[in-house]
């Protein structure tokens, strides 16, 4: 988006930000992985296989909870003989994907660890973009027991974006549940503030009223003001197989 904004290209109209990071001056539970012995190590890992492994990054974000993801599920299994409880949400969290090793390298060097998006601005295709170069109208969702992206640090990115038009929506639960968060479920709720982005997280939170259920349909109608008008859905010819798709069984 700074990128385009930079070209003048304005075919993005708008654009929400589900528990994203652009602010990584507090790097908070990452703050292990994204040393130099570590990060050395992801380099080696792409240098030789060109993509950062799927298994890998699973790896890393589990034992960001260890307790819960790692050594409680292996005393349950091994010690106890238990079979783990199916949760839908654990199966949503293990699918995951490879990515191209000079990306992973790229992300983790320049904007983790040097913050470069923040700071002295990053370059992308000949340009060099910087936080504030995001105008175009915006909403963020953060979840309030996030432990992979923090609210009050995806808070913080947000706040430097130069958008007039800024619409952050803080939800209960963590970084998946809060965000699959379907009205019929009536199950988390989310806080809205006008208190805006002049002072800190904490201010926009004490200034922000709690509202009941899901965070989506409110959503809906941020997105209706600032889309064009309904189309029919295009016919998608054979498609992908019946919904969910074929394309879920394929493993990485």
């Amino acid at each position: 988006m700074a990128l385009l904004k930079k070209r003048g290209d304005d075919r993005v109209n708008s654009a929400t930000f589900f528990t994203t990071l652009t602010d990584f001056a507090d790097q908070g539970e990452f703050t292990t992985y994204l040393q130099d012995d570590f990060v050395d190590g992801i380099e080696g890992e792409v240098k030789d296989n060109g993509i950062l492994p799927a298994s890998l990054m699973t790896r890393t974000f589990s034992f960001l909870r260890a307790n819960d993801l790692v050594w409680g599920p292996a005393v349950r299994s091994y010690m106890l003989g238990e079979t783990p409880p199916a949760f839908d949400l654990l199966f949503w969290n293990g699918d995951g994907t490879n990515l191209p090793g000079r990306m992973a390298v790229e992300y983790l060097r320049g904007l983790c660890q040097k913050n470069a998006f923040v700071g002295e601005g990053y370059d992308v295709l000949g340009e060099r973009v910087r936080i504030s170069d995001v105008t175009l109208p915006l909403c963020a969702i953060a979840c309030e027991t996030d432990h992979i992206a923090p609210w009050r640090d995806s808070w913080r990115g947000i706040a430097q974006m130069a958008s007039t038009d800024r619409t952050f929506v803080l939800s209960e639960s963590g970084h998946i549940a809060g965000i699959i968060n379907p009205p019929s479920k009536k199950k988390y709720g989310h806080y809205t503030s006008d208190a805006g982005f002049g002072g800190e997280s904490e201010d926009w939170l004490k200034q922000g009223q709690y509202h009941e259920g899901s965070w989506w349909n409110g959503w809906g109608e941020w997105l209706a003001k600032r889309s064009g008008g309904l189309v029919e859905p295009r016919d998608p010819g054979e498609g992908f197989g019946p919904a969910p798709g074929e394309f879920v069984h394929e493993r990485a």
